[in-house]
């Protein structure tokens, strides 16, 4: 299998490559040639979310070790109320409103108090001040970012591998990343397996075959996973994403949400932020939490205060590895009530499926095997893209670049498989638009070029001269 460029003589002159089935000979010089160009144009944003994935997957454990001062306690005798705690976090740090707090969660952890609206951090993220549990001195405060919690070295990492820091316009390269990498993968997958047996060997060979048996080899046992981060990236890109969405809503799949409001309706207004200086409202954090732990809401959970009067406090499981623990509770500030609960047993199997897929695409799922697994697979991307790269040049004798797979190879397609392929590929682009749109455009650019070449053929000797 292909990842990046790659052709070799076999495959482009010798009429015997095929060994699969007849219905795969027709199809198989077109799936080359896309497989080809799409390797040229999308192997650099590949190469850049693997490199980038690699070092995320490895930022969970560097983490712990950077920031295991704020991170962890020595084990005392008995853990303070959280109010008390959450008073010792806004002495320290005035600033801000309280967004959020997550109560240590283990015997050695500190209780992170979220603080939102603070000057000099970003609007998207919060200031995580860390809290010792046992004594309720603070012990650091740093920015942190999303559901998981991610601090300084994690986030960077993060929003270089999903928009190179650039903002809501660099997403678009993770996006086409995501959107070509199964269609690159599968189409290698077709390749492979439509060659012949004694040509997909490694052993005893040398030069660009051997290449081309590694470079297969190490993509058909990589292939599930390159399909499985091709769609759970999809599941949350800015466009395929929406679409993703639309499409689970319209099938009653989407995500519940807790009620914040005094009514405990699923209006799925669980994200609200609090609004309070010390996030206490009526009978304030601790029968809050106390409320919340007799629904069986057990750590690690996260507090929200109430975003205005008629809000509720929402306090929800933030547990991503598994056992997944997601479930939430709404409970009215001025009673101590639980209005409104949500249990993640009773998500909709797409709602399941998406969560448990994204946490194992972030690595989170199943810890440290999850992301040792995750760096094996970004790294066997970037070893394939280099071999794809390499083996584009080896076609060229070592000193340049081969020539690219010749024109016309849809002319060979009979018109009950291709008629079928267009329209596939037509609802495939449609939710999936950047995979469509750039499909698009290297039909444009190739059906130009093939006419400009066909012009310059057809001059005469004076014409050209």
């Amino acid at each position: 299998m292909s990842i990046a460029p790659s052709t070799t003589p076999e495959e482009t002159t010798q009429p015997d490559a095929p060994a699969s089935p007849r219905g795969w000979a027709p199809l198989r010089p077109l799936i080359l040639r896309l497989h080809f160009y799409a390797g040229v144009f999308v192997a650099p944003f590949l190469l850049v979310a693997a490199a980038t994935g690699f070092l995320y997957a490895g930022a969970f454990q560097a983490e712990k070790l950077v920031y295991a001062h704020e991170l962890t306690v020595p084990v005392g005798d008995a853990k303070l109320p959280i109010s008390q705690q959450v008073a010792a976090a806004r002495k320290a740090h005035p600033e801000g409103t309280v967004s959020a707090v997550r109560p240590s969660p283990e015997a050695d952890a500190t209780t992170r108090v979220m603080l939102s609206g603070v000057k000099g951090v970003d609007a998207d993220h919060t200031l995580a001040v860390f809290v010792d549990p046992y004594t309720a001195k603070v012990r650091g405060a740093l920015e942190q970012y999303g559901s998981t919690g991610a601090l300084p070295l994690r986030t960077w990492i993060d929003e270089f591998h999903r928009d190179l820091r650039l903002g809501e316009s660099g997403r678009l390269y993770s996006e086409l990343a995501a959107s070509w990498l199964w269609v690159i993968a599968g189409g290698g997958l077709v390749l492979w397996f439509s060659r012949r047996r004694a040509l997909r060997k490694v052993r005893g060979t040398s030069g660009r075959r051997r290449t081309l048996g590694l470079h297969g080899t190490v993509g058909v046992w990589a292939a599930a996973g390159f399909f499985f981060l091709s769609a759970t990236g999809l599941t949350w890109s800015a466009y395929a994403g929406a679409n993703i969405d639309e499409l689970r809503t319209s099938l009653g799949q989407a995500t519940p949400s807790v009620s914040a409001s005094a009514g405990g309706d699923h209006g799925g207004h669980g994200g609200a932020a609090g609004t309070g200086g010390s996030g206490e409202h009526g009978v304030g954090l601790d029968k809050v939490l106390a409320a919340a732990r007799a629904e069986g809401l057990g750590d690690p959970v996260e507090i929200v205060p109430p975003a205005d009067s008629s809000s509720a406090y929402v306090v929800r499981q933030v547990q991503r590895s598994w056992p997944t623990k997601q479930d939430a509770a709404a409970i009215d500030p001025s009673t101590g009530a639980v209005t409104d609960v949500v249990r993640f047993e009773d998500y909709p199997v797409l709602a399941k499926l998406t969560r448990w897929g994204i946490d194992l695409h972030t690595g989170v799922l199943f810890g440290l095997v999850n992301q040792i697994a995750l760096m094996l697979l970004a790294l066997s991307l970037i070893v394939l893209i280099v071999w794809g790269y390499r083996m584009w040049w080896q076609r060229g004798r070592g000193s340049a670049f081969g020539r690219p797979v010749p024109r016309g190879a849809w002319q060979q397609v009979p018109p009950q498989i291709l008629v079928p392929l267009v329209a596939v590929v037509a609802v495939v682009g449609y939710f999936v638009p950047l995979l469509g749109i750039s499909l698009a455009a290297f039909v444009v650019v190739d059906v130009v070029l093939g006419e400009v070449a066909h012009r310059r053929g057809r001059r005469s000797p004076a014409e050209a001269n």
